[in-house]
């Protein structure tokens, strides 16, 4: 569980951080003082519950609550502040809770044990990326149509790389092995990458996809995947490889050695 805490003030995000580590120990606890810095953390990783001061300079609490429910609409808003006055305008948000200054272990603990929504420990992942045998990705129980192919075996590659960075010449490498036109392949790769971004925002998936200057990655906590649950878990997952990974990429073979080892280590473990 990711509980993101936003205040101005270091001694309140202490407090917070000393109270939540009393609730709920196995937490990681994420605390910023400056609202932007907050909701670039939102991009780069799902948060079940943030507690937010209104008052905030740069971006004040309430729009920056409205920015963290469109990237995640089941996160758990919990207004800490001394102003009432923007009692109102924070429930207009449909926030889990609201706590008045100065915040109480016993208050942080009620709103904590009546959240809005479930942690993501027990909420099911809209995206679903399955790899053994032919690669797919769902997303609510159904298939993804991009508009270009390529652009899915994009992501079937930065699945493959397991959320690490993914650069370009990486990407352009592995999907065009044959030596074509560099600039023609960097021109089909803008519209592939563009592809891959109105896609996400079409199923409101903003995050899934992590972009740098010149690379990208998958957000590997946001998804759900056959390959990530059967390494993570072993003989205890309900996925099991039988020798066939993403078997309509042919960079996909370079993969199978490793994976078949993994698979003769458990089954020597028996």
């Amino acid at each position: 569980m990711k509980i993101l805490a936003v205040d101005s003030s270091p001694a309140v995000l202490e407090q917070i951080g000393k109270m939540v580590a009393e609730v709920q120990p196995d937490a990681e606890f994420l605390p910023f003082e400056r609202s932007l810095d907050a909701l670039a953390e939102a991009r780069r990783s799902e948060i079940d519950i943030a507690f937010l001061e209104t008052e905030l300079p740069e971006l004040d609490g309430l729009n920056l609550g409205q920015y963290l429910k469109e990237l995640n609409p089941f996160i758990n808003l919990i207004y800490v502040t001394e102003n009432g006055e923007h009692g109102f305008a924070a429930f207009e948000l449909h926030p889990s809770g609201y706590i008045k200054k100065p915040a109480t272990a016993a208050a942080l603990r009620r709103e904590l044990d009546d959240l809005r929504h479930p942690t993501s420990k027990q909420a099911p992942k809209r995206v679903f990326a399955q790899t053994f045998g032919n690669f797919e990705l769902f997303v609510d129980g159904k298939p993804v149509a991009f508009k270009y192919t390529r652009t899915k075996e994009i992501v079937a590659l930065l699945v493959n790389n397991r959320g690490a960075q993914t650069t370009n010449g990486e990407i352009i490498a592995s999907l065009w092995e044959d030596s074509g036109d560099p600039e023609k392949k960097v021109s089909y790769l803008s519209n592939l990458r563009q592809d891959l971004q109105n896609t996400m925002n079409r199923l409101k998936l903003p995050g899934v996809i992590v972009k740098q200057r010149g690379s990208l990655a998958i957000a590997v906590d946001k998804i759900e995947c056959d390959l990530y649950d059967w390494l993570d878990k072993k003989k205890e997952s309900r996925y099991h490889y039988l020798g066939d990974y993403m078997n309509q990429y042919s960079w996909a073979e370079y993969i199978h050695a490793e994976l078949d080892e993994i698979s003769w280590a458990m089954e020597d473990d028996e």
